[in-house]
């Protein structure tokens, strides 16, 4: 079936969308990270981003934050591009574990496999395999002209949030060295968990995120700087593993309520991605017990259901002025 919404209504729906949830109650800040403990509970923004680069938003949407997990898809975009959905598949796994982000268990229960990319053991393995190997500088540069490339503009390392990741990442710390015993780490374990924590210690907008996560809609094409970020047949990849792990745990009931393929972070933001319609993200520090955006989680619900958009309906949707 055919579907066709116009902009007006997306507009509408989104002031909507920010006029109902802007006052929900519920959940608390990500206090076992000091830096995250300390954000305002009260900031809130909603974007979304039109493969015609028109960005339709409501409330602290330039605001920087911590990307968090988020950036897991960011780099799980880089190692597909530079090796291939196959290697990809073989190295690291695109599973979902149906665990917390931080499971050590998982592993075990996998038989040494990390699973996915976008769980912490996975997207540790991902910045291992990001090439060059062997040289820290130049992973780097590659993660962050990546992040950038999606983004469609400059994102900036929070120092101080990096230093407070690092100083109480000692779960991640068991992960890399567990990994390394199993061969699945596949550069320098130390090096590696140094780049997860740092790419999860980048500073981004909700506006940001609802461009990479249009980006990606668009088949890699990036709808403001018009650059093609990465291969066309990558999408459905990407986003297949966005829909199967995006919030860890409740997953299946994220996709099943909202048919959004979207993907969460503890400093509060949720990207998604609507393949071929828009990209859409909204940012609020309180989380569930999961580390899930209590009010982003609400805010991109209510869009999806006033317009009429989800991944499973079979609609063919064209947005016109």
């Amino acid at each position: 079936m055919k579907k066709t919404i116009k902009t007006d209504e997306i507009y509408e729906v989104v002031k909507q969308a920010y006029a109902e949830t802007r006052n929900l109650k519920g959940g608390k800040n990500a206090d076992y990270i000091p830096f995250l403990d300390k954000i305002d509970p009260n900031l809130f923004g909603i974007a979304v981003c039109l493969p015609s680069g028109e960005i339709i938003e409501a409330g602290d949407t330039d605001y920087v934050f911590g990307i968090e997990s988020i950036s897991k898809v960011h780099t799980a975009i880089l190692i597909l591009q530079q090796y291939g959905a196959e290697k990809v598949m073989q190295q690291i796994g695109a599973d979902a574990t149906g665990l917390p982000f931080n499971s050590i268990l998982a592993i075990l229960m996998e038989n040494d496999h990390p699973s996915t990319p976008l769980v912490n053991a996975g997207a540790i393995s991902a910045d291992s395999m990001v090439k060059p190997l062997g040289n820290p500088e130049e992973k780097w540069k590659a993660i962050v002209e990546n992040m950038t490339d999606l983004c469609g503009s400059e994102l900036k390392l929070l120092d101080e949030l990096y230093q407070s990741e690092s100083e109480t990442n000692y779960n991640n710390r068991a992960i890399a060295w567990l990994l390394k015993s199993y061969n699945r780490i596949y550069d320098d374990p130390q090096m590696s968990l140094d780049l997860y924590t740092r790419h999860c210690s980048m500073g981004v907008t909700t506006k940001q995120l609802a461009i990479a996560g249009c980006t990606i809609a668009n088949r890699g094409k990036n709808p403001i700087t018009g650059k093609q970020v990465f291969e066309e047949s990558l999408m459905p990849n990407i986003v297949s593993l966005i829909a199967s792990v995006g919030f860890y745990e409740h997953t299946g009931d994220w996709i099943y309520t909202s048919g959004i393929p979207a993907k969460t972070g503890v400093g509060g933001g949720v990207m998604g991605t609507l393949p071929g319609v828009f990209g859409i993200a909204a940012f609020a520090p309180p989380l569930d017990e999961a580390g899930n955006s209590v009010k982003a989680q609400a805010a991109i619900k209510y869009i999806a259901r006033e317009i009429g958009v989800n991944v499973f309906s079979g609609d063919s949707i064209e947005i016109i002025k």
